[in-house]
């Protein structure tokens, strides 16, 4: 049955997945195997409950038989996604008891793991997984993130290149001959910059792109048509293109995100002394006009991100609603800017707080108008996303509001940026808590010089 029912799983063949393991548990409902593959179809079916139950029980029936293990292993990631991380850690530890020899089993606890912040717990576990199976790419990935998250950039970095690896994770660039830039100058032939990965990572590394281009005079850049206003005054005159059938010859290439590695990036060596981005002034003109018109009487203007890109790994975590940033409109003499794109900014119809909110998001079109936005605020309030970043990176007044295991860049211990000087980070105490965190960021804006009129 096992062999059966699970080949049906892995050829996508759901229904007759089920259809094996519903005919199983009629004749045993107590047989373990079928309870786990049960589980695995519910679970890609939606019904997470009901599946995170079904291994529960399933692990329960198969004790130390053949299938526990696995059993177990698929436990924790559903515990994990869950957010019940303290049982997550719970199965993934007695999977790796039961099977030490198992890479994913230690995967799926290094990844708890780093979760639950137990940095060390998450290396050792995620280390044992690449002795078991060099080229586990996931592998690689999450220890990447572990080693960056605690500040270990050197090693980070190393490993943060098997990013284009991990299954489902499309290919940087079409089939090339041409090789990954070493770093090394190129005063021949082109070099071709690719803006990868999400629109933060755009932003956070395209600062790398004036040294790249000092090595690399011909240098073209693919980037997405919504980066390239805030891109494009990096690039100098750089061609830019966003479709492959555009690009020119190349020699060399490049992911923006590969940069701090090949310029050997450390934390005291993060070129973060100034703003590097400088918006429209035209824009900023008319955004401004807008503003003062909408703000009659001068408050304080604070924009607003309450959340981020729903397809995000982890914004189940990062993410939070509108009205749990009530406390920020109770605060004196302030008016709240939305700058929230998505079906998140729905939510600025049901504002009921006491200071005014003006709801821009339906009037921008693209990066640019935030930038130029951002740069007519006093200071800008964002949950880890695009405009964190982007704040950061001209230079304003910015709040980070972040979870309890937050992204790499945000690093452990401090309230702090060395990645952006203007940017404070306010973390949660512990998973879920998001009252604290903007407790404080209320507290801190209540306070004379806590942010500043924009200039």
């Amino acid at each position: 049955m096992r062999t059966e029912g699970f080949a049906h799983l892995e050829a996508g063949r759901i229904d007759a997945a089920r259809a094996v393991a519903e005919a199983r548990l009629a004749r045993d409902p107590g047989d373990g195997d079928a309870l786990h593959l049960l589980g695995i179809v519910s679970w890609r079916s939606g019904a997470q409950a009901v599946a995170a139950d079904l291994l529960r029980r399933a692990a329960a029936a198969l004790g130390e038989a053949e299938g526990a293990v696995l059993c177990l292993s698929n436990l924790t990631e559903m515990c994990r996604l869950e957010g019940r991380l303290d049982e997550a850690a719970a199965c993934g530890q007695r999977a790796v008891a039961l099977g030490p020899d198992d890479a994913n089993a230690w995967y799926n606890l290094g990844i708890v793991e780093q979760e639950r912040l137990r940095l060390d717990a998450s290396i050792t576990a995620l280390r044992r997984a690449l002795a078991l199976a060099p080229d586990h790419a996931g592998a690689h990935f999450e220890l990447a993130e572990a080693l960056l998250l605690g500040g270990d950039f050197k090693a980070g970095w190393e490993e943060y290149e098997w990013r284009f690896r991990v299954t489902g994770v499309q290919p940087l660039l079409p089939q090339t001959r041409a090789p990954a830039w070493d770093g090394s100058p190129m005063r021949d032939g082109r070099l071709l910059l690719i803006a990868d990965q999400g629109y933060g990572d755009v932003i956070q590394f395209m600062r790398f792109l004036p040294r790249a281009r000092s090595l690399c005079p011909n240098v073209a850049i693919a980037c997405g048509s919504l980066m390239k206003p805030i891109v494009a005054p990096l690039a100098g005159d750089a061609p830019m293109f966003d479709n492959w059938s555009q690009a020119p010859d190349f020699d060399a290439y490049a992911a923006f995100s590969s940069l701090p590695r090949l310029f050997g990036v450390e934390l005291a060596t993060i070129p973060a002394d100034r703003a590097y981005l400088r918006p429209d002034a035209a824009l900023v003109a008319h955004w401004r006009s807008k503003l003062d018109r909408m703000t009659a009487g001068g408050p304080r203007r604070i924009g607003v991100v309450w959340a981020g890109r729903p397809t995000h790994g982890n914004d189940r975590n990062r993410s939070l609603a509108l009205e749990q940033l009530a406390p920020l409109g109770q605060l004196e003499r302030i008016a709240l800017i939305a700058l929230q794109l998505g079906d998140a900014a729905a939510q600025a119809g049901r504002w009921w707080g006491g200071a005014p909110l003006v709801n821009l998001g339906p009037e921008i079109r693209d990066f640019a108008d935030t930038a130029a936005i951002i740069s007519t605020l006093d200071a800008v309030v964002s949950v880890d996303t695009s405009v964190a970043h982007l704040a950061g990176a001209l230079g304003q007044p910015t709040f980070v509001l972040l979870p309890f295991a937050p992204d790499w860049r945000w690093l452990l211990g401090r309230d702090d940026s060395p990645w952006y000087p203007s940017v404070r980070l306010y973390r949660q105490p512990s998973r879920g808590d998001w009252t604290a965190p903007v407790a404080r960021v209320a507290a801190d804006l209540a306070r004379p010089g806590r942010s500043r009129p924009a200039t």
